[in-house]
This record gives C-alpha cells, structure tokens and sequence, in this order.
C-alpha cells in the first residue's frame, strides 16, 4: 500500500470510530460529522451529474519549464 491508501484508511477508521462515539451518546459530534459526509456526497452528486450529461473531465493544463529549479520572478 502507499502513503496516500494508508492515510486515507486511516481517516476512514477515525471517522467511523467517531461516528461510534456519536452514537453511543456523545451527541456533539454529529453535527461536526455530517457536515463531511454532505460535501462527500455533493462531490459524488456532482461528478455523477457530470457523467450522466457527458461532460469530459477537466485537465489541468501546466506550461512546460526547462528547467525545474528556475524559478519565474513576478517583477
């Protein structure tokens, strides 16, 4: 597994060890705890959205740089 997977399943652990606690009479964790499962759901929502109209997925578009350590000055 990498870093990323064993950080997010992680974070999936404390979530529903959280929600546990919510559930068996901490009742102040709720609200805090809904309010991620809303926005995942409305992220899911809206790509399904997406797919469903036939929508291509934006990719980011990066200018190409010669050399990696140059840094572009603002001035």
């Amino acid at each position: 597994m990498t870093l990323g997977r064993v950080v997010a399943l992680v974070g999936v652990v404390v979530y529903a060890f959280l929600w546990v606690l919510a559930a068996n009479g901490v009742s102040n964790l709720v609200a805090p705890l809904v309010i991620p499962a809303v926005l995942v759901f409305l992220i899911w929502a809206g790509v399904a959205l997406e797919r469903f109209i036939g929508i291509t997925p934006h990719r980011p578009k990066f200018p190409e740089r010669s050399d990696p350590d140059e840094r572009e000055d603002d001035s």
